[in-house]
């Protein structure tokens, strides 16, 4: 029998490929899956849709990300899918680093051996419940105590899900604002004048309480075009903008053999020469050389290319999309800012050119991606109207409060023909069953002038928990199932910063034609979360009366529902060290009942959401019936120009039987939340 003929290596004939793909791969979206598969060449990279299982044991919740990589995690298996996207050469290159990575950040070992992630901007601020190894300001070393591993605060409003990315943010948000009002409240009585906002970012931080830790290029899972932030520190927590002083923020993808930094967000905040003119174009000046306006002429010097202007430089070239937040002047405060998340740019052109001071600045051109909502053009249009009224079109009523209120409250239509609402009396004040003065009367503090945060002796203090409920500018602190202010009988003006309901609204208020549901409430005015809007102003009537106007009074408010959100507003005291908040102490049925079919203000335009941006909050002020309260209204977040006023009407599930209670049946929910329950009462 022959022998087979042996094949050598040298007769294989070798299929070569290149080992590294010309075009840099970008990875997918945060929270998607990449798996592969092989078709015979190339690999092929499939993303599910769905994001990657998580475990119920020991892991980490949706946005407490590990400081860990991936693969040394405890419980990870080796088949897995793994979140990172591969290179063309089958090595695993990522563009999202974690911040433990990120020069600007510090990684501190706690006495329990957790790691915290804090900015280094950050590391001089003392927060009273960390477990910091060593006292702040204290020249001697602690001795090294042994101690149990301090479990974090658990927070119930943290979702316990990455699928609706939106309201982790939010909450988040939330979170931080609380503290920040509480801290700012504790503050204020203690005569103390300490950052509230960078403390209660350092409490977020150190308790890993942030969304979207991991740096990546284009869109942030949870944040919206046209999204508004106060301090630079609520950009951080989310994931919009690292740096908590720097405007450009920058990470190093790794897509060639040379480490090359990318250019992911810039905010443009009025400290240097750009030019912020157009809505679609923007002209941005690199940093340092000592151009801001907060240096000293002797201290100017030609720009570097390093860093941030190092990475806009690298953008160029590689084209990638660049987040860019604007800014505003907050109206409300000397040197304040607001800050406008306005979508995708590419970078399209950098040069070099002498700035008014004589020194050499960066200069780079972006454009905005087309076919993005408005960001900063709706700003642009709303201050144009605000500063010439006629200019605004659609309308069809200049003001529909006739001279009532601050401002002209226009009535807008540009959907469809209608005309107008149904009519009614334009009101400011409600009208009870029976006259106020026969209402028993609150007591009268003897406080002088105005009510100081943490005098021990105002009446009125006493009566909210011994502190005042409103900050010194006016927002409030947290709800609860009643707010008392000042009245008729105390010492204090008018100009006490415990009166905020009782003065006049300071919004631009729009009523417009929505698309499917009626009429709704607007502001040309950014709302910060706390802000005073307005009251819920109408006749209060009985049951009897309400059950006689029939389905077809779409205008009446009762005080005998709360969402979930609004009781959640107060969330973070124990992060301060403080028992949680029960549910009573924030919400209390009413049986008080309000139509605004005949008579009534702007409030009787909001509709209804199963996510709302505004929550009521009972306030006495003029007589002391705590079952008859002024409803008052009160933004629960940030709210941008032209966002549509919304609250949650309320659907009682254990009142199934609404004809035979004698209630109003449930009406179907057209307010378009993922959240959206799908009737409200």
């Amino acid at each position: 029998m022959e022998a087979q003929p042996v094949s050598s290596q040298e007769d294989v004939v070798l299929d070569a490929k290149p080992l590294r793909s010309l075009a840099p791969m970008f990875p997918a979206p945060y929270g998607f899956n990449t798996t592969f598969t092989s078709f015979g060449s190339a690999p092929a990279v499939c993303v599910s849709p769905f994001g990657g299982s998580s475990s119920s044991g020991g892991g980490f919740p949706p946005f407490f990300f590990s400081p860990e990589p991936a693969s040394r995690q405890k419980g990870t298996s080796a088949g897995r899918a793994s979140n990172r996207t591969p290179a063309a050469n089958g090595s695993y290159h990522s563009d999202q680093i974690n911040l433990e990575d990120d020069p600007d950040y510090t990684i501190h070992t706690t006495t329990s051996g957790r790691k915290i992630k804090r900015p280094k901007k950050l590391k001089k601020y003392k927060i009273d419940d960390s477990d910091s190894e060593s006292a702040e300001g204290s020249g001697k070393k602690r001795s090294q105590i042994r101690r149990k591993p301090r479990k974090a605060p658990e927070l119930a409003l943290i979702p316990s899900s990455l699928l609706d990315a939106r309201n982790s943010a939010e909450e988040i948000l939330m979170t931080f604002d609380a503290l920040r009002r509480k801290i700012l409240q504790l503050d204020e009585a203690n005569d103390s004048s300490k950052r509230s906002y960078l403390r209660a970012g350092a409490i977020m931080m150190s308790n890993d309480l942030r969304a979207n830790i991991v740096k990546r290029i284009g869109p942030v899972p949870g944040i919206e075009i046209g999204d508004i932030f106060y301090f630079r520190i609520e950009m951080c927590l989310v994931g919009l903008h690292a740096q908590i002083m720097g405007g450009i923020d920058y990470m190093l993808p790794r897509l060639s053999d040379m480490d090359e930094p990318l250019a992911i967000s810039i905010v443009s905040a009025g400290g240097y020469e750009n030019d912020e003119g157009d809505t679609n174009i923007l002209i941005y000046t690199g940093q340092g050389g000592g151009c801001s306006s907060k240096y000293d002429k002797n201290q100017l010097v030609d720009q570097k290319l390093e860093r941030g202007n190092l990475a806009l430089e690298r953008s160029v070239q590689r084209g990638n999309l660049v987040r860019v937040i604007r800014s505003a002047k907050d109206m409300n405060l000397i040197n304040g800012r607001i800050y406008i998340y306005d979508g995708l740019y590419k970078i399209q052109e950098t040069w070099v050119e002498k700035a008014k001071a004589g020194n050499n600045v960066f200069k780079y051109k972006l454009f905005r991606e087309p076919e993005q909502p408005e960001g900063i053009a709706v700003w642009k249009n709303t201050e144009k109207w605000k500063a010439n009224p006629p200019s605004r079109g659609g309308v069809i009523l200049p003001d529909i409060s006739s001279g009532t209120e601050n401002f002209p409250v226009f009535l807008v239509n540009e959907v469809d023909n209608e005309k107008g609402p149904s009519h009614f009396i334009y009101a400011t004040k409600v009208k009870y069953l029976k006259p106020i003065n026969s209402m028993r009367p609150l007591p009268g503090c003897r406080c002088i002038s105005v009510c100081l945060p943490g005098d021990a002796s105002c009446s009125c203090a006493q009566q909210n928990g011994g502190n005042l409920p409103y900050c010194a500018n006016g927002f409030v602190v947290s709800r609860k199932h009643v707010l008392y202010e000042c009245n008729s009988l105390c010492s204090c003006s008018v100009n006490c910063r415990n009166r905020v309901t009782q003065k006049s609204v300071n919004l631009h208020f729009e009523v417009f034609r929505t698309r499917d549901r009626g009429w709704g409430l607007r502001s040309w005015d950014p709302i910060r979360a706390g802000t005073f809007i307005c009251e819920y102003v109408g006749e209060v009537v009985d049951k009897i009366k309400v059950n006689d106007y029939g389905e077809d009074d779409h205008y009446i408010f009762q005080g005998n529902y709360i969402d979930e959100k609004t009781l959640k507003w107060n969330h973070g005291p124990e992060l301060l060290g403080e028992p949680s908040i029960n549910e009573s102490d924030v919400f209390k049925p009413l049986p008080i009942i309000i139509s605004s079919r005949n008579m009534g203000n702007v409030a009787r335009f909001m509709n209804h959401s199963c996510s709302p941006n505004v929550f009521w909050q009972p306030v006495l002020h003029d007589h002391n019936e705590g079952d008859y309260p002024h409803i008052m209204f009160f933004a629960m977040k940030h709210i941008p120009p032209m966002m549509e006023l919304t609250f949650d009407y309320g659907l009682n599930i254990e009142n199934a039987v609404w004809n035979v209670a004698g209630t109003r049946q449930p009406k179907k929910c057209l307010c378009g939340s993922p959240k959206c329950r799908g009737f409200f009462r």
